[in-house]
């Protein structure tokens, strides 16, 4: 799932802000503005998921990640948006405290609405969800827009944690379903937002594979408990492309 809504311009200010504490590769940075002409995309199946991979041609190498936490918390401190799965909302309204979930629904819930993006920038599909407020007086002009979460604590924790929403285990991923051959398959890519600083280029996938492993199965679980949600009528989903296999 998408973290906000990413134009060139905010992408450009996002890296401009985590360049005064961290060191960018000068292609990794160019390749979030959209700069590179030369990449491709490399796909990987682990497990029920299908990966892509961005790869430079020039150089031939891939696009890796790895997380930087604790010292980086920048995925909780420019937060997009929060939506909720039913599971999500089940366990969260239990941990802040909520007897019912109408009162946790209505005093820490709003709705959100965006597209997804599948790896080429086309719009995959359209979401409707509820969505965990990032702060108490969260607009629905803020929807989508990097606000610092207010379960982020001043050492880089949340607050939430392990019941934090589900979206919130899949960053940097951002992920979608397509149909195909009437089945649905799991993808996810890299989210380019120009905030986190773990990303960095090798000419071996071998040392992300423990990741997208790991990452795999939660990505999958995640997909699987939006249409669930979506089915029982918490959420709104409209497939809007097909991608041949």
């Amino acid at each position: 799932m998408a973290k906000h809504n990413c134009s060139p311009s905010s992408v450009r200010e996002s890296l401009e802000l985590l360049s005064k504490n961290w060191s960018i590769d000068p292609q990794i940075y160019d390749l979030q503005l959209g700069k590179r002409n030369d990449v491709y995309d490399t796909s990987l199946r682990v497990d029920r998921v299908t990966f892509h991979i961005p790869t430079l041609s020039r150089e031939n190498l891939f696009v890796l990640w790895k997380c930087l936490w604790p010292d980086c918390h920048n995925c909780c401190d420019r937060q997009g948006r929060l939506p909720l799965t039913m599971d999500d909302i089940h366990v969260i309204t239990r941990k802040m405290g909520y007897t019912l979930q109408s009162d946790f629904l209505k005093n820490e819930a709003r709705i959100s609405s965006w597209n997804e993006n599948d790896e080429k920038g086309n719009v995959s599909n359209l979401f409707s969800m509820l969505s965990l407020k990032r702060k108490q007086d969260e607009s629905e002009d803020e929807d989508g827009t990097p606000v610092s979460c207010r379960f982020l604590t001043q050492d880089g924790a949340c607050e939430l944690h392990p019941e934090k929403p589900g979206v919130c285990w899949l960053y940097p991923f951002a992920s979608w379903i397509n149909i195909e051959n009437n089945l649905p398959v799991v993808h996810a890519t890299f989210q380019f937002t120009g905030d986190c600083p773990g990303f960095y280029l090798s000419d071996s996938l071998d040392q992300i594979m423990p990741v997208l492993e790991e990452y795999s199965k939660t990505i999958y679980k995640y997909n699987m408990a939006v249409r669930r949600t979506v089915r029982n009528s918490y959420g709104l989903i409209n497939f809007v492309s097909s991608t041949p296999s």
